[in-house]
């Protein structure tokens, strides 16, 4: 999937349309014209493969995992901890037991925040989180501190729209006993330098917490070298099904941490009036898990690792920097463009456009985007604009997706032109 090009430089070649026929779903029309699915950021598409693992699973080994002794449960209990050594080697944990499987991202942090951070939190203790983060790593945050009376503090954006290491250095103090950062944003694209900022919060025994939606199934991850104590993410924007998600969490401050939910499974032994808690991570898994999700995620793995996380990560910037140069010859596109560059996220604004009414046209050209303010609205006042519309790849999209991305735009352009612009003033995320 790589080639040398004349001046013997390493450059991709063609990894979109090689993997386009392993995903059943871009086949299809969205009206008289093919699609291009560019949002990725909110979920992606599904190889073959992985619908075929979730199908597998429940044709030849669907039972209820950890409790029974017949074939099927031993089999399924077998797929369910396998897949657990597969995320934990997919971000290189050292123990298999770091990775707490949970429905999504969301889960994950609010899991940190109630667990984790509220029994450790008093007045006068400070929560830092960034301009940056998505609403699932602000709001808990936000309902941490109004329950234990620690005070939220935010790390700005430069004027480049980068995150400000300089005043996260001021930010970060005596204080601050929780950094709950995101490591890619999902509307710019830049990536936060988070050992940077986990340097920083161990110089004040600060934990650090890490949101990886969005860099996990974009870019390789190493949770030893980010150094971070916890890290969530979510399978279904990595190829792999809705309803499961992960959190890794470094072992000594799991042991330490009490359930965030309780009942069957996560408990080791149980009285009328008492109970004592199971093992790392099942303390942390009640109820019956989504153990075919994550089977399926664990196949999702192998696909990306197959391909490799560092080829799709310099596919995707390269499907950007190309769009960026198609974007900004269009007359009325203002981009929201990091000075560092993105990796693998567009998003724009057209000048007296709604958002809304530019993805209506998109769709209507068989061109999937997102249009909103993508549950970043601290962000999106931070930049002045109140929605914008984004664009996001990933390693089934070619270059090819970026001209019809363009074109769509250009046409959407002459609709409102003649129409004399939109008024709509939509506030749906």
């Amino acid at each position: 999937m790589r080639s040398e090009d004349a001046e013997g430089e390493t450059v991709l070649a063609g990894i979109g349309k090689l993997l386009r026929p392993d995903f059943p779903i871009l086949a299809q029309k969205i009206g008289l014209n093919s699609l291009v699915y560019l949002d990725n950021a909110a979920t992606s598409q599904k190889p073959r493969v992985v619908i075929e693992s979730l199908a597998n699973f429940y044709s030849i080994a669907n039972s209820n995992v950890h409790r029974s002794v017949h074939s099927l449960a031993e089999r399924a209990t077998e797929l369910y901890e396998r897949a657990r050594e597969s995320v934990a080697d997919f971000i290189g944990a050292s123990d298999e037991n770091e990775i707490v499987f949970v429905r999504n991202t969301t889960e994950a942090l609010n899991l940190v925040a109630s667990s984790f951070a509220r029994p450790r939190l008093a007045a006068g203790d400070e929560i830092v989180v960034t301009i940056l983060n998505h609403h699932s790593n602000l709001i808990p945050w936000q309902q941490v501190a109004s329950q234990t009376g620690a005070k939220l503090r935010a790390i700005p954006l430069t004027p480049g729209l980068r995150l400000d290491m300089r005043a996260a250095a001021s930010t970060i103090g005596a204080a601050t006993k929780i950094v709950a950062i995101t490591h890619k944003s999902n509307v710019t694209g830049s990536i936060v330098d988070v050992a940077g900022l986990t340097r920083m919060a161990r110089r004040v025994g600060a934990a650090v917490v890490v949101d990886g939606a969005q860099s996990v199934p974009h870019l390789p991850v190493d949770v030893r070298e980010l150094d971070c104590d916890f890290l969530a993410f979510s399978g279904h924007k990595m190829l792999g099904p809705m309803g499961i998600g992960v959190l890794y969490g470094r072992r000594e401050f799991l042991e330490q941490m009490p359930p965030f939910m309780t009942g069957g499974e996560m408990v080791r032994e149980v009285e009328l009036e008492s109970a004592t808690w199971n093992d790392v991570p099942l303390k942390f898994e009640a109820g019956t898990p989504n153990v075919a999700g994550a089977v399926a995620l664990a196949t999702a793995i192998d696909y990306l690792s197959t391909i490799g996380m560092q080829s799709i990560a310099d596919h995707e910037k390269a499907l950007v920097e190309t769009a960026w140069r198609k974007l900004e010859e269009i007359e009325g596109i203002q981009c929201v463009k990091p000075a560092d560059g993105s990796n693998g996220i567009v998003s724009f604004t057209i000048t007296d456009v709604h958002p809304h009414d530019v993805a209506t046209i998109l769709d209507s050209e068989g061109v999937a985007v997102r249009a909103g303010n993508h549950c970043t609205q601290p962000l999106h006042k931070a930049i002045g604009v109140p929605a914008t519309v984004r664009a996001s790849f990933y390693l089934y999209n070619d270059h090819d997706d970026v001209e019809r991305l363009a074109s769509a735009l250009r046409a959407a352009r002459r609709f409102f032109h003649r129409r004399g612009g939109s008024s709509r003033t939509s506030s749906r995320i």
